[in-house]
């Protein structure tokens, strides 16, 4: 169950694991890089940088990957998160 407390990395992590069960996940806000950027927000939260390595990405590409992660995320895209940078591996993939 969501917690009010929760940042929406928390939030993030948690729907992103429930979803896909990651081997590895880092979910990094970098809003602070974008401030005064299209869709930042003085409080923050609103740009995240995600590497994630699960199962689940076998034999998908890369725009498969990415559009299976932003359908997990669309409620947060609804409530004020503007972007994403996406690292989206299958394990025993190199990284990019």
């Amino acid at each position: 169950m969501p917690n009010s407390n929760d940042t929406r990395a928390d939030r993030l992590r948690r729907l992103l694991t429930e979803r896909f069960a990651p081997e590895a996940l880092d979910v990094i806000d970098e809003s602070a890089r974008h401030i005064g950027h299209a869709g930042a927000r003085p409080e923050g939260e609103t740009h995240y940088h995600i590497r994630m390595i699960a199962a689940a990405f076998a034999g998908q590409n890369r725009l498969q990957r990415q559009r299976a992660v932003y359908a997990a995320l669309a409620e947060e895209f609804r409530n004020g998160m503007h972007a994403l940078t996406l690292d989206l591996r299958a394990p025993g993939e190199a990284a990019e």
